[in-house]
């Protein structure tokens, strides 16, 4: 019999192509990520129920904690509401604990309140800096289905969620996201995600999506260097007869123009922001790229969620990559 070829690596935007080169021990961790194990520790019982200020009228039975769990639970596996319920309720009695569970209308009015934290990582420590990379992407939400659309064309007022994420592409964390309507831009955002990072950012990379003029101005009141490509057309704002400091956009500008677009790249380490994007492809393979919530405070939550699971699976362990030739 013939020998079969072997699937060539896939090279990369750069040019080169890559080798997994801790194979065990990323598979390891794969394998982990569907790993269930039954387990439930004192203090999560002792948290299970709501032991905070009375409020008027109705009290919580259940702290947020508790509500928290079921709604990651019920993200991981993508099931209903119901569904949740029930797996919540084998799991408790699996373990042979005396604990209610929620009740699935309790999960679906409780996470339209439940207080996600934004700061998804740790806090930085003093004197560590960041290069953060950003990106958005869009979320389908409950409506118009792909049968419908091949049947009947989309409708006139087509929406969707865009989720902006702010990542480190040193080891994949995601460290601030927040969720928008599909009317808002990505330049919009970089204030409000960059405010709920915990420490000092050093650099700041996206795409061309983020060339504009209340970016440059709001890295520049953080004292962050901006690695962001001007676009083919862009002109250089001050000149060298202008008094004042020269602005990083028209540095970048001088420099694609006297060594073209590929070196500053190069230089400047643009190819990190593709790991943005790996992000997202991550998260719409692995909790999928619709919402499964249908009021907007719940898809919030839902997509913050997401974020702090996609965390957790990064933590257990990523592929570390060697170039080849």
């Amino acid at each position: 019999m013939p020998k079969q070829k072997k699937s060539p690596r896939k090279p990369t935007s750069e040019g080169g192509r890559y080798k997994v080169r801790n194979w065990n021990e990323y598979n390891r961790s794969l394998k982990n990520r569907g790993s269930i194990t039954l387990w439930m520790s004192e203090d999560v019982i002792e948290q299970w129920y709501y032991k905070g200020k009375k409020q008027r009228g109705a009290q919580f039975k259940y702290s947020a904690g508790c509500i928290e769990a079921c709604c990651m639970i019920r993200k991981v596996y993508r099931l209903g509401l119901r569904q949740t319920e029930g797996l919540v309720e084998s799991i408790i009695g699996i373990l042979k604990l005396a604990m209610d569970v929620p009740h699935y209308s309790v999960l679906s009015r409780r996470s339209k309140t439940l207080k996600i934290s934004t700061v998804l990582a740790k806090r930085i420590d003093k004197g560590e800096h960041l290069h953060i990379v950003m990106d958005s992407t869009g979320l389908k939400v409950y409506g118009e289905g792909e049968w419908k659309v091949r049947q009947h064309g989309h409708s006139k007022h087509r929406t969707w969620r865009k989720i902006h994420i702010a990542l480190n592409p040193e080891d994949g964390i995601i460290h601030a996201a927040e969720m928008t309507t599909n009317g808002i831009d990505d330049a919009a955002m970089v204030k409000p995600v960059l405010g709920k990072i915990k420490g000092k950012v050093k650099k700041f990379g996206g795409d061309g999506a983020y060339d504009k003029t209340k970016v440059y101005d709001t890295l520049e009141k953080e004292n962050i260097k901006p690695i962001i490509p001007p676009r083919k057309d862009a002109r250089i704002g001050r000149h060298g007869n202008n008094r004042g400091k020269t602005k990083p956009r028209d540095r970048a500008i001088r420099y694609i123009r006297k060594h073209g677009r590929k070196k500053w790249k190069k230089t400047y380490q643009y190819h990190k922001r593709s790991l943005a994007e790996t992000t997202m492809f991550r998260y719409k393979t692995i909790l999928g790229d619709k919402l499964q919530s249908r009021t907007f405070d719940c898809q919030c939550t839902e997509a913050l969620l997401s974020c702090k699971i996609l965390n957790k699976m990064t933590a257990l362990g990523m592929p570390v990559s060697l170039k080849v030739k």
